[in-house]
């Protein structure tokens, strides 16, 4: 059975496995994304060292590797094989397939990782069947990826569906990481969101809370247990939210769409319980759901493109 190394590269973490063509994950290593050093090189050298420390393995060792399959942060450049300008990584530029290529003698196929991210769920996860789903990660930045009608959708680059970019709001002008204003990224990402909610108190003349808003995950927990103004933010970041899924609904007509990264995963219930109310019922409403693969999508995803362009 061919067996393919996956790489996860994203702006907090790189995940590495060896995968099955049938989509068995059958070894697996990960380490934090490099934010400093002499020059992007670290950041491969890091991903060839988990690639080779899973071949290491018992497993790697009697595989048959038949490809590398790297699903990356974006932007892209895919005909240079490189991450380019990402406004969530330390490295204006990230040379990927060239190295990883020399290194290994294998193909080697470079898929932005959201765009891998369907890919995954179509193949194990919660969108099996569909042939017209999206994906959207909630993450360190808040990404994207879709099918249409049964075909991956790429766009001219490799970059359709950088709908952390889409506009949502233009009262509280937030600047995204990209230099520009009112992006769903700046608001609800992970990121981010403790900045909107230090604006958004300030615009509703509200003091020092007693909660630890200086991280997501400290904002939800206030939420979670039942505190007025931790709730209240959450109706305003359902609006947001409802904003960019409505958007996401008009651009692909989708009959699921599958959210997925920490803030999905572990606030999903909430996420898509406040956003619900604000999404525009222009058109028939898709079902929403939490991915079920544990933030797997993406190296799952980028198994199945290597093995698809093999």
């Amino acid at each position: 059975m061919l067996t393919l190394i996956a790489i996860d590269l994203g702006a907090t973490n790189i995940r590495a496995a060896l995968v099955a063509e049938d989509g068995r994950i059958v070894a697996h290593a990960g380490a934090r994304t490099p934010t400093a050093g002499p020059s992007a090189a670290v950041v491969t050298e890091r991903i060839i060292g988990l690639a080779e420390e899973l071949l290491a393995t018992p497993e790697g060792r009697a595989a048959e590797i038949a490809a590398v399959g790297i699903a990356s942060v974006g932007p892209l450049d895919l005909a240079r094989g490189r991450v380019v300008h990402s406004p969530n990584v330390a490295f204006p530029a990230i040379d990927l397939v060239g190295p990883i290529r020399e290194r290994f003698d294998l193909p080697v196929a470079l898929i932005n990782d959201c765009r891998a991210g369907v890919l995954g769920e179509r193949w194990a996860g919660a969108a099996r069947g569909a042939d017209n789903v999206v994906y959207i990660t909630m993450s360190t930045g808040i990404g994207g990826g879709a099918v249409v009608n049964g075909r991956l959708l790429l766009g001219r680059n490799g970059n359709a569906g950088e709908i952390g970019h889409l506009i949502v709001d233009d009262r509280y002008s937030l600047r995204c990481g990209c230099g520009n204003l009112g992006h769903w990224e700046a608001y609800a990402s992970g990121r981010y969101i403790p900045r909107f909610f230090r604006v958004w108190c300030e615009a509703e003349g509200l003091g020092p809370v007693s909660f630890d808003a200086g991280s997501a995950k400290g904002i939800f927990a206030a939420a979670r247990k039942g505190d007025a103004v931790a709730l209240a933010f959450m109706e305003a970041l359902g609006r947001v939210n409802g904003a960019g899924v409505s958007n996401v609904i008009v651009a692909y007509n989708p009959e699921i769409i599958v959210m997925a990264g920490p803030i999905a995963e572990y606030h999903g219930d909430i996420v898509i319980g406040h956003l619900m109310p604000h999404v525009d019922r222009f058109l028939a409403l898709p079902r929403i759901v939490t991915s079920e693969l544990a933030g797997r999508a993406p190296l799952l995803g980028a198994a199945a493109y290597a093995l698809e362009q093999i």
